[in-house]
């Protein structure tokens, strides 16, 4: 296979076609959007590098199986060529409905072989060390700290924290009005602790971040506008450093955190699935085996017998 890149041709008309349909059916989110673009052009380089006279309304199956092969070789996880084939499939069964393909390249390609993932997660002690990390006296750390409570006390996707709006919080009821994948829509409840600290924030730091501009969403930065998902990862990422946190950290830890604590505690799955917004109550039973496991751990840890 060559080493050298060569150029990539224009993304076909089609791939944007498809990718209107599915919003127009399924209201995908913007990054669900790229995903689905990115693992289409991707595949459309190799086509190219490969030296293969197709597109992606032309290739084979034999192609195919050759592309996936390749994504073996570069060590590609299963995970990512699950989604991938997720991904052709529904492209390719647009192309089937729209005439553009008289057949499905993907129809003999068997989904990889996932083990069970279990999302990591960390402790209660964990969290409050996390949480205490921001410095408060300055108009960023009370930003973060509120943040960061919103976070674990909401399990908001990040995306979801850092696009909330004014309009989306009720200070009176202390609840969130969320609008996750597929454009749905969630009421979740704040809680006193993290209603507080956004209190303060929008009362002391808020008003001199935007230096009297005018910004829609909640959390902003020193620019005097929203802050970006990989900004916030930074920030996050930052604090765990700083509070001595060995464990690998994104927002989506304090996300599953927030699921399998209220699991811990004795939470209803059915409501847990309704505060995460997850569409299937299967996605939200992975929790139920990461709260399993740690209770199993703290049994062998301090039980006498364990």
């Amino acid at each position: 296979m060559p080493n050298s890149v060569m150029p990539i041709s224009p993304p076909l008309p089609s791939v944007e076609q498809f990718l209107d349909a599915l919003w127009l059916e399924r209201g995908l989110s913007t990054n669900t959007r790229n995903a689905y673009r990115t693992d289409l052009l991707q595949l459309s380089r190799w086509l190219i590098q490969a030296g293969h006279k197709a597109d992606l309304l032309t290739l084979t199956e034999n192609m195919l199986q050759q592309y996936f092969t390749y994504r073996v070789t570069q060590a590609m996880s299963p995970r990512s060529s699950a989604r991938l084939l997720s991904t052709l499939r529904r492209f390719y069964g647009y192309c089937l409905r729209e005439k553009l393909r008289i057949d499905d390249p993907t129809r003999l390609l068997a989904a990889p072989k996932l083990g069970q993932f279990l999302p990591s997660t960390i402790s209660e002690a964990e969290v409050e060390k996390l949480l205490h990390a921001p410095l408060v006296n300055s108009e960023l750390g009370l930003r973060d700290r509120a943040m960061l409570e919103v976070l674990y006390a909401t399990g908001l996707r990040v995306s979801e924290l850092v696009g909330l709006t004014h309009a989306q919080v009720n200070m009176r009821q202390g609840v969130v009005r969320v609008i996750g994948k597929g454009n749905k829509e969630r009421l979740v409840p704040l809680g006193e602790e993290a209603l507080d600290w956004l209190k303060r924030y929008q009362h002391q730091a808020r008003p001199s971040l935007l230096q009297g501009q005018q910004c829609a969403v909640l959390f902003v930065t020193q620019r005097q506008q929203g802050m970006t998902r990989q900004a916030f990862w930074h920030t996050i990422k930052r604090y765990a450093q700083q509070a001595d946190i060995a464990v690998s950290l994104s927002p989506h830890t304090l996300r599953h955190a927030f699921a399998t604590h209220l699991l811990n505690h004795g939470a209803d799955l059915r409501a847990v699935q309704m505060l995460l917004g997850h569409s299937n109550i299967s996605t939200t039973q992975i929790y139920t085996h990461v709260a399993k496991a740690r209770l199993q751990q703290l049994h062998r840890e301090h039980h006498p017998r364990g």
